[in-house]
């Protein structure tokens, strides 16, 4: 296998980046390339170099770039000139894609939850969300968790615990607490326990909430994974005191950690889930709020949003349902790979005394130390990896390779990061000259 990372030829001018695009770019600072094309599990940039890509546009790309059935779905919907953008109107591709969610994905899970099209991003879906958590119970306090990511947008932005984030709102963030995730204090001490201690007692100053907000594994918060029984728990604690439970399946859903939701078979059903990321299925714009019918309760037009009509995500959405989750083969093989990826990375982290993270495809290493990792995925880039970090202090590597890798480039990629994490500790952190 060829890993071509290296610019070739003159490198093109990309100066109005700097002189026009806003300073919060990110991204592009660490992975300094123009990128052309890209199919399957590799990117390409304009000079000739070719990436594997460990990061799959932070799981929007659970299906790889460009995957040649979905493409075709979107390239004769574009030529038979099929509706492009439609609001809420009902459309022959929005019409496909609930028949098809509702037999696929809904009914084989005992779902009943009515579709609600927010609009293009997944902060759309969780602004939905708590609305609706707040309208039906006519209470304002929700509860989410350390170390959370929910969006950018307001509310969303009031439920996510990052401090850099936060502090980019500008205006204060209330109505809600943040409670300890499950493990934050350590393995001895349940969490749930302690927020239905507080949730209990009239003296503890937390106000009755309308709704409780949790991923089952925090993506950007360093892949911590909550176990099956503490997020029971959790589902219980809601019920029992009139909150709504809200899963955010925004990072972790669509395969991402084994099923297309990632509390499938933990034996709870949430109120209300956010879905958005890899929903199309090709990159395009696509969220939804799935609710308990009851939970129905919107007067037309209350919440809305202009590109709620993509039909061109539901088009590949439709196309990606029928060809990965008719049967059991592909939940299967993402699990049998999930298995081997925890593996590898269990034998990469011991060596070094590291810890592991996560759960299915959603798992990285925690190397402690946001300066090694920042080392380590610079040391992967120039290598011809594309890789990225999450958590508090952007210590823990995140492995969000496309579910549909083969098993061999798989491990090159892990070769790759093993290789560069054994360098920066040997180097003392500094990324080995060209």
């Amino acid at each position: 296998m060829t890993i071509v990372p290296k610019p070739s030829g003159t490198i093109p001018d990309r100066s109005i980046y700097e002189r026009r695009e806003s300073g919060v770019r990110s991204y592009a600072r660490a992975m300094p390339r123009q990128f052309a094309r890209a199919e399957g599990v590799w990117m390409h940039d304009n000079q000739g170099g070719r990436y594997l890509d460990f990061l799959s546009g932070c799981s929007t790309l659970n299906y790889g770039h460009n995957h040649p059935i979905l493409k075709q779905a979107l390239l004769d919907y574009i030529g038979a000139d099929g509706i492009a953008h439609g609001l809420d109107l009902h459309t022959d591709a929005k019409q496909d894609f609930l028949d098809t969610f509702e037999a696929t994905i809904l009914k084989p899970r005992g779902l009943d939850h009515r579709v609600m099209f927010t609009g293009p991003t997944g902060t759309n879906a969780v602004e939905a969300a708590i609305k609706l958590a707040r309208k039906v119970t006519g209470r304002e306090m929700v509860i989410a968790f350390t170390n959370g990511f929910h969006g950018m947008t307001l509310g969303a932005l009031a439920c996510t615990g990052n401090a850099a984030k936060r502090g980019g709102a500008g205006v204060p963030l209330a109505h809600v607490s943040h409670e300890p995730y499950d493990g934050y204090h350590g393995p001895d001490v349940d969490t749930a326990d302690l927020l239905e201690q507080r949730l209990s007692d009239p003296s503890s100053g937390l106000d009755a909430p309308a709704a409780i907000l949790v991923e089952t594994v925090q993506g950007e918060g360093g892949l911590n994974a909550a176990s099956p029984e503490w997020l029971r728990k959790i589902a219980r604690i809601a019920k029992d005191h009139g909150a709504l439970l809200i899963v955010d399946d925004i990072q972790a859903g669509c395969g991402r950690t084994g099923g297309f939701f990632s509390f499938e078979d933990m034996g709870f059903t949430p109120d209300i889930i956010t879905l958005a990321k890899s929903l199309s299925g090709m990159g395009l714009p696509f969220a939804l709020t799935l609710f308990r019918p009851e939970l129905d309760q919107w007067s037309p037009g209350e919440h809305n949003g202009t590109f709620r009509g993509n039909n061109h995500a539901f088009v590949t959405a439709t196309a990606a349902l029928r060809h990965f989750w008719v049967g059991t083969a592909f939940v299967d093989d993402v699990r049998r790979r999930g298995d081997l990826l925890d593996q590898r990375l269990a034998a990469i982290a011991s060596g070094h005394g590291f810890e592991t993270r996560g759960r299915g495809m959603m798992r990285g290493i925690n190397v402690g130390s946001g300066e090694l990792a920042a080392t380590v995925t610079a040391a992967c880039f120039k290598a011809g990896l594309i890789i990225e970090t999450s958590g508090a202090h952007d210590e823990v590597i995140k492995v969000l390779a496309p579910l549909v890798i083969d098993d061999a480039v798989l491990h090159a990629g892990l070769d790759i990061l093993e290789t560069a994490i054994r360098d920066a500790l040997a180097n003392d952190y500094a990324v080995a000259a060209e």
